[in-house]
């Protein structure tokens, strides 16, 4: 039997098995969790868009 790899979290860099029994992986503990969360829900963190979508265009709406 293998060990489950041990990863960086990637909020504190801290050790983190990447296991089932780990329920917040990647992250070593719900405290690092949320803080990402909220950061990509303060929009700290975004995906990137292809340079020829950038702008966003709202669809005509006709009455």
């Amino acid at each position: 039997m293998s060990q489950a790899p041990v990863v960086p979290c990637p909020r504190c860099g801290k050790e983190s098995v990447w296991d089932t029994k780990n329920p917040y992986r990647p992250f070593c503990s719900e405290r690092c969790k949320m803080i990402d969360l909220g950061k990509w829900a303060d929009e700290a963190f975004r995906v990137a868009l292809p340079d020829d979508e950038q702008e966003f265009t709202s669809p005509s709406h006709q009455a």
